[in-house]
């Protein structure tokens, strides 16, 4: 087992990273930038160190001060937590040829599925049902149009190197192609550095449904049962839930199958994520893999009563994988808690937290490293907690939810917790019927 773990992250998973760490006997080290000094990461943590100003690229982002804090502090190993560098194969590899155990996949096995079309052409070759689409890279806009004819419209135009929304159009005639193709392109040259275009086919009315899996180093994959995370807006997900009111046990035993399969192909080691798009006739398309640990983890764990951080480090120390595929043993919906003004399009609302007062009770939980007095800095991504409800029924679930977004008190910025509060009110969510086009027409404002 690893004796200290450098955690290339920030806020609440680098928290949840400490907390298990702990647990386990591991001393940890937080990394941080300027911005960050006073966040309850670099408080727990056995060791800190700052590693840049409050810019990602010159902090979080950047490999050389990340090796230069493991070196520093002796770390032997890194967990990357999500976002930032997390699936960033050069990273991994770096962490490799400084026999640094990056806790997570193979540099190989993040490229393959890094890259959407190398992906794509993998899960076919595994035998798990792909969306019908171009089946590589679009070259042009002629191409691309005489490829969505055949496809038949709508279709939508995804960056190969993309993710979170970016460099995504939905094309729903051909006269509107060239103007999403451009979009599509300029997006993912900012956002990605990589313009590369891919199509598919746009299922309608679609669930958004992901497959938690783990894979270790003997050759064994399971998963871990499904998450519904169609309740999104622009493609960020804001709930998401466990068992999903669309699944049937059928439906669980086959998509479970295929994610086995997907992380079977590529022998994977670690945690990760086969995401699938269900038409509403329960046919399913696989549509990416995460691979690392997810915003919405807590909803398995508190479905199946299991530490998927303790095990992601196990694994990645070499252990096998504790016991084989798990199913919901209760149900539990996650809310994300964002700095944003849902009154005035979600716009971002960093600044000083004067009150807050978390959410507690039976089967609740709240992932966060926030607390009074606390600064929400502008510079990074606007979730500042996660409240986790678990119940034995979704309608119960719903009900423990309501009462404990009621009891959560944040004052200063603008967050979400409204829009949750009208959500769960809603009589189309209560009863399960919605997808990922739900918030389209939703009334967020108070």
């Amino acid at each position: 087992m690893f004796n200290k773990i450098l955690i290339a992250n920030r806020g609440e998973i680098a928290l949840r990273i400490i907390r298990t760490c702990r647990e386990m006997g591991i001393k940890t080290v937080a990394v941080y930038s300027t911005a960050d000094r006073e966040s309850l990461h670099v408080r727990f943590a056995d060791e800190a160190v700052c590693i840049g100003p409050p810019q990602s690229s010159e902090s979080y982002l950047s490999i050389p001060r990340i090796m230069a804090a493991v070196e520093i502090t002796n770390a032997d190993a890194v967990h990357p937590g999500y976002g930032f560098l997390a699936e960033n194969a050069d990273f991994a590899e770096v962490c490799l040829e400084y026999g640094i155990k990056f806790i997570g996949p193979t540099p190989s096995q993040i490229r393959k599925m890094g890259d959407k079309i190398t992906a794509k052409e993998t899960m076919i070759a595994a035998g798990v049902p792909v969306v019908p689409g171009s089946g590589g890279l679009l070259q042009d806009v002629p191409a691309g149009k005489k490829q969505a004819k055949e496809v038949g419209y709508p279709v939508i135009l995804k960056a190969t190197a993309g993710g979170g929304g970016k460099g995504m159009r939905i094309v729903w005639k051909e006269e509107d192609f060239e103007s999403a193709w451009n979009t599509a392109r300029m997006e993912a040259k900012a956002s990605f550095s990589n313009d590369g275009i891919y199509m598919e086919k746009y299922v309608e009315e679609p669930r958004h449904i992901e497959f938690q899996i783990a894979g270790d180093q003997y050759g064994k994959v399971v998963h871990l049962s499904e998450r519904d995370c169609s309740i999104q807006r622009r493609h960020q997900k804001l709930v998401e839930e466990c068992p999903s009111p669309f699944m049937t046990d059928e439906l669980r035993e086959k998509m479970g199958n295929a994610a086995v399969k997907a992380g079977e192909a590529i022998n994977y080691e670690g945690v990760g994520t086969i995401e699938f798009l269900v038409d509403k006739y329960r046919n399913f398309y696989f549509m990416e893999m995460n691979t690392r640990i997810q915003v919405e983890h807590p909803v398995t764990e508190e479905v199946i009563d299991f530490d998927l951080i303790k095990e992601q480090i196990k694994i990645a120390a070499g252990e096998k994988i504790t016991g084989g595929n798990r199913y919901p043993q209760m149900h539990a919906m996650e809310c994300r808690i964002n700095a944003e003004d849902p009154n005035f399009d979600f716009r971002p609302s960093p600044g000083k937290i004067t009150s807050f007062h978390s959410s507690k009770g039976h089967g609740v939980r709240v992932d966060t490293h926030v607390y009074a007095g606390y600064t929400i800095p502008p510079y990074y991504d606007s979730m500042i907690a996660k409240l986790i409800c678990r119940a034995r029924t979704r309608e119960e679930c719903i009900r423990k939810m309501e009462r404990a977004l009621d009891e959560f008190i944040i004052e200063g910025p603008k967050t979400t917790v409204p829009f949750h509060q009208k959500l769960m009110k809603d009589e189309n969510f209560r009863k399960g019927d919605f997808n990922t086009s739900f918030l389209n027409d939703f009334n967020f404002k108070d």
